[in-house]
């Protein structure tokens, strides 16, 4: 099992939005990284420069959204729809894309749902609970 480090991780992305910026080629998977750093231009600072990226600590008390962290989920939502793990990710994710008339709106609302998986599994020490992350992904896409 792949398990990157934090520092692996913002090397990754700092690295694909270099390549993606000087037009060379990108595998698959930095294809799709690159396209969601598209829809963040608010995060291009922290990706154009490595060096601070590998040293910043992302402070969620006094409002610092980490940009890596952001970018990861909507990599895993992206990979979880594309081969429809937990079964019925795709769906609930397409059903709530066209709810919201965005896809980008839907992997929103589904990185609360996936974060709060996460953390459910983490504090009671199970695995996660794939079943419980698309009923909400669900109840999402029935909420206006």
């Amino acid at each position: 099992m792949f398990n990157p480090s934090q520092a692996d991780v913002r090397r990754f992305f700092c690295t694909v939005y270099a390549k993606a910026k000087t037009g060379q080629a990108l595998e698959a998977i930095e294809t799709i990284a690159s396209q969601w750093m598209d829809e963040h231009p608010e995060y291009h600072a922290d990706l154009q420069d490595l060096d601070a990226a590998l040293v910043r600590n992302y402070d969620l008390e006094a409002g610092a959204t980490n940009p890596f962290l952001h970018l990861s989920m909507h990599l895993s939502i992206s990979e979880q729809c594309s081969i429809d793990q937990p079964r019925g990710i795709r769906q609930a994710v397409e059903l709530l894309t066209r709810r919201r008339d965005s896809l980008h709106a839907a992997h929103h609302e589904t990185m609360d749902c996936l974060g709060q998986m996460l953390w459910e599994s983490q504090r009671a020490g199970r695995p996660p609970d794939g079943e419980a992350y698309i009923a909400c992904v669900q109840r999402q896409a029935t909420r206006d």
